[in-house]
């Protein structure tokens, strides 16, 4: 006996619509679950981590700071992904994007300004567009598997930023601890609606970087070559399209936005360079862009989903003395729901029975 999966000929569009939100119902189900293995009240547990943290207005601004990384990158991967691209190494364009945008307040901290900022953000999305372009040279021209290399240079990236903030970047005043010098104010990215809480730029940054790649998959050629690339190299010949081109421009562009999302993260959030920038927001970006179905619109909900749950982890561990791990098991349940359930509606499970020779069964 052996298992197979059959690829339907025809996918029906209301299951791939719901597939999304089971897969949301499922990883709740067994959230409740786990938090009642955990000897906690399921019920009490899923609002501390779903409900409270959207009861405040300084709460909600919490949140579109932790969605803003999140949906600048996952837009870029889905550029990625839909071209057939698999660009695993956000994280590691990210913390490059962060480093790269941070050289100006940090070298030049006498510096001030008001070109300060524009250069720093500029900085950060060629940083991470050129630490993205290492995959795709060894793709392009190498054929070498983009998802073992761009996974590895998060680690490098990674190491990086930690010998950096620990020699030459590190703060002379800074009583020996691992940061850099604090951002001038000109370098810092300004918040939103100061008033009623610190949600700053990157949020409208995310929000016109999904709409603006929303309009080029929809109604641009350049959107009409990534669909047709991504789903046959064969077909985007006949067009006259360039794979290897393809390989370029995607990588070139998510890393570009994740470099941005990057220095926007520590401008904005944190104020200087530290050796942990992320909770892991390149990695968490995958799970975005899948629950968003590789829409630029459909991220943006999702983003706000996943930034959620780590602003619930937050307040779950303060609430219910949960370890902070609780988001990592949310994350993991909602992307294997997601790929579980995208599965079933794209193959069909066939069990095959195969006789052994001589004639048994």
């Amino acid at each position: 006996m052996r298992i197979e999966l059959e690829k339907r000929p025809d996918v029906s569009k209301l299951y791939a619509f719901v597939s999304p939100l089971l897969a949301l119902v499922l990883t709740l189900a067994f959230g409740a679950i786990m938090f009642a293995m955990l000897g906690k009240d399921p019920v009490e547990a899923l609002d501390a981590f779903f409900v409270e943290p959207l009861l405040e207005v300084w709460s909600l601004h919490e949140l579109a700071i932790k969605a803003a990384p999140l949906i600048l990158i996952a837009v870029g991967l889905a550029v990625c992904y839909r071209s057939n691209n698999w660009n695993i190494g956000a994280e590691g364009q990210f913390t490059i994007g962060a480093i790269t945008g941070s050289y100006l307040p940090i070298v030049f901290y006498d510096w001030h300004s008001p070109l300060v900022l524009p250069l720093m953000l500029i900085s950060g999305a060629l940083g991470g567009a050129l630490f993205a372009a290492i995959p795709a040279l060894l793709k392009a021209h190498f054929n070498t598997n983009e998802i073992l290399t761009s996974l590895m240079l998060v680690y490098i990236a990674q190491l990086f930023l930690d010998w950096l903030i620990r020699g030459a970047w590190r703060d002379p005043k800074g009583f020996n601890f691992p940061v850099s010098r604090d951002f001038a104010p000109e370098a810092v990215l300004p918040a939103i609606w100061e008033e009623s809480g610190r949600a700053h730029w990157a949020f409208i940054f995310a929000i016109v970087a999904a709409i603006a790649v929303w309009f080029m998959l929809r109604y641009t050629l350049k959107g009409f070559e990534i669909v047709v690339l991504g789903q046959s190299d064969r077909a985007g010949r006949f067009a006259g399209f360039s794979s290897r081109k393809m390989i370029w421009f995607s990588f070139l562009f998510s890393g570009a936005l994740a470099g941005l999302a990057g220095i926007s993260e520590v401008s904005g959030s944190i104020g200087h360079l530290q050796p942990a920038i992320s909770p892991g927001y390149g990695f968490t970006a995958i799970i975005v862009a899948f629950l968003g179905r590789l829409n630029p619109l459909g991220i943006i909900a999702s983003g706000l989903v996943l930034a959620l749950t780590y602003l619930g982890g937050e307040a779950a561990q303060l609430s219910l003395g949960v370890s902070d791990k609780v988001t990592r098991v949310f994350q993991g349940l909602l992307l294997f729901f997601v790929l579980s359930c995208d599965t079933l509606i794209y193959y069909k499970i066939r069990i095959v029975w195969s006789r052994l020779k001589g004639g048994a069964a």
